[in-house]
C-alpha cells in the first residue's frame, strides 16, 4: 500500500509534468502540474479530468463549435473517446487525470 500527500501542492520543472499516483490494469492515475495550455487533442479512450487546485478553462468542440467551461478546484469533466479538447490553466493548476495508458 502506498500513501501520497500534498498532491494539491505538487510542482514540476515544466508544464504538464506529472506525478504518478498509480495504475489500475491499463488505466493510469496521475497528477499534472501546469501553468501553460496543453494542445488540442482527441483521446482514443475516455479521460477523467479533476482540478485539485487552481482554475482551468476547458476548451472543447461541440458540433464543430468551440466552447469553454471554467473548472474550479473540485470540478471535473469526463471526455469520451473522440472529444476534441484543450485545457488552459488560469495561472498554476494541479489536475488529476485518469486515462488509459499511452492514450493519444
Amino acid at each position: 500500500m502506498r500513501f501520497l500527500s500534498g498532491l494539491d501542492a505538487f510542482t514540476a520543472d515544466r508544464p504538464w509534468a506529472a506525478q504518478d499516483v498509480g495504475q489500475v490494469d491499463d488505466v493510469t492515475v496521475r497528477v499534472h502540474w501546469t501553468d501553460a495550455p496543453y494542445r488540442w487533442h482527441v483521446n482514443d479512450g475516455a479521460e477523467v479530468f479533476l482540478v485539485l487546485a487552481g482554475v482551468v478553462d476547458m476548451h472543447y468542440r461541440d458540433a464543430g463549435e468551440e466552447k469553454v467551461r471554467r473548472l474550479n478546484a473540485g470540478d471535473a469533466c469526463f471526455a469520451e473517446a473522440g472529444d476534441a479538447h484543450v485545457a488552459h490553466p488560469v495561472g498554476e493548476a494541479r489536475i488529476l487525470v485518469v486515462e488509459r495508458r499511452d492514450s493519444a
